[in-house]
């Protein structure tokens, strides 16, 4: 559990905006220290789905059964940092700690924003591809379809900005465009057609 006196050297105005909380302050600790404070790990876990911070809180302590929380964060965080390459690390996360896709990219984007991105429905759809990527069991077969994903990211959006604004950009474009529609049916849930 966090400690009070950690609680009070965050910087509350920069931990308001999350996202450069985490890509700042969470990265430089990461990369300082070789692995992550239970707070920096779970910032991350609440950034991409705040939902999902109890299941994988279990998650990890079943893992390392007889730790606290704060070893468990940092044993994995610990072997993230020590991996040789991306590859290694997706597959340090979904085959060892048993998380998905979608969660185990956010992880990795925050950690290495210039080779990662998250992994999302938003971005598939902007993309027109990349659905069942979530649903492959195999980690050849993740491995090679999320090298593609990201680099179809890395295609999209305005030219000469970061790939993780490029992601920001498919993310921002998706939630506009769905705010339009909602507004164009007044709100209402969309017709279906039989």
């Amino acid at each position: 559990m966090i400690s009070h006196e950690t609680v009070m050297t965050i910087d509350f105005l920069r931990y308001y905006d999350l996202e450069r909380y985490l890509l700042e302050d969470v990265h430089h600790h990461f990369h300082r220290d070789g692995f992550l404070s239970a707070f920096d790990f779970f910032a991350i876990v609440i950034w991409k789905a705040n939902r999902a911070k109890t299941l994988i809180a279990r998650r990890l302590l079943s893992k390392c059964p007889g730790e606290n929380i704060d070893s468990a964060v940092s044993n994995l965080s610990s072997s993230l940092f020590q991996a040789d390459n991306p590859r290694e690390r997706l597959r340090l996360l979904i085959e060892d700690w048993g998380f998905h896709l979608p969660m185990a990219s956010a992880i990795l984007t925050i950690l290495w924003p210039d080779y990662f991105t998250v992994y999302d429905i938003r971005a598939c759809e902007q993309l027109g591809g990349f659905h069942k990527l979530a649903h492959c069991t195999k980690f050849d077969k993740i491995w090679s379809n999320y090298k593609l994903f990201r680099d179809a990211v890395g295609a999209a959006g305005p030219e000469g900005i970061s790939l993780r604004d490029k992601d920001r950009y498919l993310w921002g474009r998706s939630s506009a465009s769905q705010l339009q529609q909602e507004i164009a049916r007044c709100f209402s849930k969309a017709e279906t057609t039989s």
